[in-house]
């Protein structure tokens, strides 16, 4: 999950502070977990109870399948040896255990999005169901047959700042909110749980959303240098993988021509016509004459308007929207693509819209219809799943969306002003893991973290380094595509092939 728009990620306002070194706390004799609270001392962290452990079962269309469900904290601690955050976690075993079965660590991203985004909506035995209309208001539980559980174990993680992951002291965020101190955290949160359940022999993979992608290829890099594990793929979904293209990449050419297929499917579904065969036209004039359109100079007359008119019909945005802002489209369209019906366009999905709260401005005001329309509703459906289902009841605030951690992010890991970028980090995976795998998967209308961003990067990857190990898969749907059953249904199919035969 990427926070966007109204909730804007701030790029370099903090400064990177060095990564505090984690170590698991001694345990005491005959329980590891018992005593958590005393641990704490004073401070929210009193308000983490012990790790709760539980036994479930769900029908799946293998059969029946039994799980333990834990869920309960690590302890990091820092280089003098005071702890120095306590990272909550939701782990998932099929039973009987095999340590040797494949497990799959899981984060979202944001900065500043908790787990409970993938846990509830695509991989965990029980998901939130929004009903027809996706409302909020009518969130409930129901078991999810399709879990990932059936072909791998499944550990949850909250970053510092997000779910009920805290550090110890209020001024303790800056080591850990960060490209670096956040990927040295959850690797060393990886490590912790590898050993406590003898995982050694497991097949790893990681499983992130959004800024999530990008995070798990750093928390790879640095399980591989600093933990020495060695993760066997990534899936990734609607990753952000080329800051260059994200953080104001509208406003240059080839930024532009790669938001395009986005706007394009979301369109053809509006209008009942959606195909990839259309598809395919719309991103060929988008990497063609749409692309070298705002490359060059201005165009002018008959150009002009022939031009501007093509994109409107292919966007559904009107031509003299278009023409305002000479073929550059940026964030026009979540205002312009349902103006006289008064709705507003969500940037999570441009073919979701709700009625426009504020339909006198001109701007969009207020927030996203999508992400804040229902989507927080995950946050209280896990917390009263934890509480009842799950065993872990605490007082302390799960923090589903904490907004202000993306504005005080430290995107640079003291390299300058370069944005920030994965591809380089993909390329020494490939390259030096020969099994190593990934896949890539968007929903075609999702306009934060469009599908032709990773597309562009997977193509620019030689074919000497993948080998083939690399793909994308697209599905309909948007930024949290997997909310449609028939998306969330097709892509755990694709990324079961991920994954070794049982």
């Amino acid at each position: 999950m990427i926070v966007f728009r109204r909730t804007v990620i701030a790029l370099g306002i903090a400064a990177m502070a060095t990564a505090a070194a984690a170590q698991e706390h001694p345990a005491r004799p005959g329980h590891s977990d018992q005593g958590r609270q005393e641990q704490g001392g004073p401070g929210v962290l009193a308000l983490l109870p012990g790790d709760s452990v539980t036994e479930h079962s769900i029908d799946t269309p293998a059969g029946k399948l039994a799980y333990t469900a834990t869920a309960g904290t690590f302890s990091l601690f820092d280089q003098s040896g005071e702890r120095s955050a306590a990272v909550f976690y939701t782990a998932f075993t099929a039973k009987p255990n095999n340590p040797a079965r494949p497990v799959t660590f899981v984060f979202n991203g944001g900065p500043g999005a908790g787990s409970a985004f993938l846990n509830l909506g695509l991989v965990g035995p029980r998901i939130a169901s929004f009903g027809n209309g996706y409302d909020g208001a009518n969130v409930r539980l129901i078991d999810n047959p399709e879990t990932w559980l059936s072909f791998t174990d499944l550990v949850l993680i909250d970053p510092v700042g997000t779910g009920w992951s805290r550090p110890a002291k209020p001024d303790g965020s800056s080591a850990f909110w960060g490209v670096h101190g956040d990927a040295e955290s959850l690797a060393k949160v990886i490590a912790l749980y590898v050993a406590k359940n003898s995982r050694v022999s497991s097949p790893k993979f990681i499983l992130g959303e959004s800024y999530g992608g990008f995070r798990a290829v750093k928390v790879a890099r640095t399980l591989q240098n600093n933990q020495g594990i060695v993760v066997s793929g990534i899936l990734m979904v609607s990753p952000l993988l080329e800051g260059e293209f994200h953080f104001g990449g509208d406003r240059f050419a080839l930024g532009a021509a790669l938001r395009l297929p986005s706007l394009a499917a979301a369109e053809l579904e509006h209008k009942g016509t959606f195909s990839t065969a259309a598809l395919v036209q719309a991103e060929h004039f988008a990497l063609t004459d749409y692309l070298s359109a705002l490359a060059g100079p201005p165009l002018q007359g008959d150009a002009a308007h022939a031009f501007y008119a093509r994109v409107a019909q292919m966007t559904g945005v009107p031509e003299d929207v278009i023409a305002r802002e000479r073929g550059f489209i940026r964030d026009a369209y979540v205002k312009s693509l349902h103006a006289n019906d008064h709705k507003i366009v969500s940037e999570y999905d441009a073919t979701f819209a709700v009625d426009d709260p504020n339909p006198e401005s001109e701007t969009a005001r207020g927030p996203d219809p999508f992400l804040d329309g229902f989507i927080r509703a995950y946050g209280s459906a896990f917390v009263a799943y934890a509480r009842d289902e799950l065993g872990f009841k605490t007082e302390m605030t799960y923090n589903l969306l904490a907004s202000d951690i993306s504005g005080k992010w430290d995107w640079y890991e003291g390299r300058g002003h370069s944005p920030p970028s994965a591809a380089e980090d993909l390329r020494e995976l490939l390259a030096l893991t020969p099994s190593f795998r990934l896949m890539i998967a968007h929903g075609y209308s999702d306009m934060v973290t469009p599908y032709a961003d990773s597309r562009y990067l997977l193509n620019h990857i030689p074919s000497s380094v993948d080998g083939e190990r690399a793909e994308l898969r697209l599905y309909r749907g948007g930024h949290m595509f997997y909310v449609d059953p028939q998306s969330r249904k097709a892509f755990t199919a694709d990324a079961r092939t991920m994954y070794p035969a049982p």
